[in-house]
């Protein structure tokens, strides 16, 4: 952050000096962050926790919520970009900007495929049953 003091008036000068004083002086009262840390981690083991257990993760922060279903795994890219070779795409979220600029002006979306990587067409789920119509 830089601030230009010399287009700031004496009251604003002062008021910016009055700021940080206040702001120091609060900082100079907190103790260090690994005295905390280690405060804490005193405290939840004699209770009989641990820091991930009540906050997650490494305890600076709350666990997310867990998310219902399952977990995918890190997979191979399946699309290269012709122009950069390193930009690839697995196939999963959102198209890179790269690729969806190619698909609008008319490009088919296998031209950029890896060859060796999996079909287009996504496999239908092991436990998927097909959709049977009945006819009157």
């Amino acid at each position: 952050m830089t601030i230009d003091l010399s287009s700031l008036s004496p009251k604003e000068l002062d008021s910016l000096i009055a700021t940080a004083k206040k702001r120091q002086a609060l900082l100079n009262k907190r103790a260090p962050i690994n005295q905390v840390r280690s405060k804490l981690t005193r405290l939840a083991k004699a209770e009989g926790y641990t820091i991930e257990e009540l906050f997650g993760g490494g305890g600076t922060r709350k666990a997310a919520p867990a998310r219902a279903g399952r977990k995918l795994g890190k997979v191979p890219p399946k699309y290269r970009n012709p122009e950069n070779p390193k930009e690839t795409w697995t196939g999963r979220g959102k198209q890179p900007r790269w690729l969806a600029a190619y698909v609008a002006k008319g490009r088919d979306l296998g031209e950029f495929l890896i060859p060796g990587t999996a079909r287009l067409t996504p496999k239908p789920a092991s436990g998927a049953r097909k959709r049977v119509v009945k006819k009157k």
